[in-house]
């Protein structure tokens, strides 16, 4: 059995990973091949081209790329024809993905789109490319496998792969220690992203909450947990010369154990916020964009769910400031939201009762090993419709 993935988000490289890992358990000859990143490599992808290396957010930061991606996708068509796979998985990534689909289709290949884009929350006409080009969606979220059959899409439901990995990943219990029992006022984590674009518009304002933060909480320390490498020497450097002074210590590898020992937390916008859920940090969330980006964005948001930490009962459990323009406004909101619940307990604690009452409506484990059976199911021609509960049964087994 053959396999083509295409992933080109640092998120969804982990995800497939796993998945990837999940299917050789069932299927120890399947060779998978695509687009995708280091992660997926590392279990075994026949690397096609490394796409997460050209992660972008927004059409704006796309556009000097779209040469690049009209190449990748025309390679993607050429191997397709050529070495036709048994089956192509999208994972997020839509504005390249779309593309992926409709060749692959064009192939009679089918198509399987896992964690799809969040259409209910911005051009929901889009639907439409779904129906025409995806076979099946394996959705993360409840409420999103409600909005697809609502619009008609063949959609199944399997949870968020996340929850596996949390389950799967074992902290380091020596810095959890450290960092727990030792540090000698409070703890806020921060995290400036994945992506070296976005952290590039979120660093300066992050740095600014920080030093303001910290004139009110001389005692306060930074955690700041970077993807990569570069990334965390960018944020350095720049710390360095705007504000060399603060009690600021840099990590790579370390956000789980970062977001785990921490008060409360200032964050990107991003997948990263089902961690704090899961973890139950308090986080004040920060996204900004130019003022192009924002006016195209009020065009496309037609839902009344703006981001992940507001999903769920459609209350603000993470306050979260988009910030375009004069950016002061934002930082001194995120700066007061922090200095809340550092001064006051009661406060916090009633963020993580919130986060933690939100657990039961969406966390549940083996969403990973129900997505490979669903997929590898549909692949060798059996119908999964009268057997989910049987299913689910199994991947839940499995994952305890």
């Amino acid at each position: 059995m053959h396999i083509f993935f295409s992933v080109g988000e640092p998120s969804g490289d982990e995800h497939a990973a796993h998945l990837m890992s999940e299917m050789r358990k069932q299927q120890p000859d399947l060779r998978v091949t695509g687009f995708g990143g280091p992660e997926m490599e590392s279990v075994g992808l026949e690397s096609v081209y490394r796409l997460t290396d050209l992660a972008v957010m927004g059409l704006f930061q796309a556009i000097p790329m779209l040469g690049k991606f009209f190449s990748l996708m025309k390679r993607a068509e050429r191997f397709f024809a050529e070495d036709r796979p048994d089956a192509v998985v999208l994972v997020d990534f839509p504005g390249f993905n779309w593309w992926i689909a409709r060749k692959a289709k064009a192939a009679g290949i089918p198509v399987f789109y896992y964690l799809p884009p969040q259409l209910w929350a911005w051009a929901p006409w889009r639907v439409e490319r779904v129906k025409k080009f995806v076979d099946h969606v394996l959705s993360s979220l409840p409420f999103e496998r409600d909005w697809y059959e609502e619009h008609g899409v063949k959609v199944h439901y399997v949870g968020h792969p996340f929850f596996d990995e949390v389950h799967e990943h074992a902290l380091d219990e020596r810095f959890v220690e450290l960092w727990s029992q030792h540090r000698p006022g409070k703890t806020v984590a921060v995290l400036p992203g994945s992506r070296g674009n976005e952290i590039s518009r979120n660093w300066p304002i992050m740095m600014q909450v920080m030093k303001r933060l910290h004139a009110r909480h001389p005692d306060v320390t930074f955690l700041v947990a970077s993807y990569r490498e570069k990334f965390r020497r960018f944020c350095v450097e720049a710390m360095l010369a705007e504000a060399p002074t603060l009690p600021v210590q840099f990590f790579v590898g370390k956000t789980s154990e970062i977001i785990e020992v921490s008060d409360c937390a200032l964050m990107v916008s991003g997948s990263v916020s089902l961690e704090m859920t899961a973890r139950k940090t308090p986080a004040a969330v920060l996204y900004a964009t130019s003022w192009p980006s924002f006016v195209l964005g009020k065009m496309l948001v037609h839902c009344k769910y703006m981001s992940l930490p507001n999903l769920i009962g459609q209350r603000e459990i993470m306050p979260e400031f988009l910030s375009v323009g004069d950016h002061s406004p934002v930082i001194r909101f995120l700066t007061d939201v922090l200095d809340l619940w550092m001064r006051l307990p009661r406060e916090r604690q009633r963020v993580v009762d919130d986060l933690q009452a939100t657990l039961g409506d969406f966390m549940e484990t083996g969403a990973t090993a129900r997505a490979s059976d669903f997929i590898l199911a549909k692949i060798a021609g059996e119908d999964l419709i009268e057997t989910q509960a049987a299913s689910d049964e199994t991947s839940q087994a499995r994952a305890a």
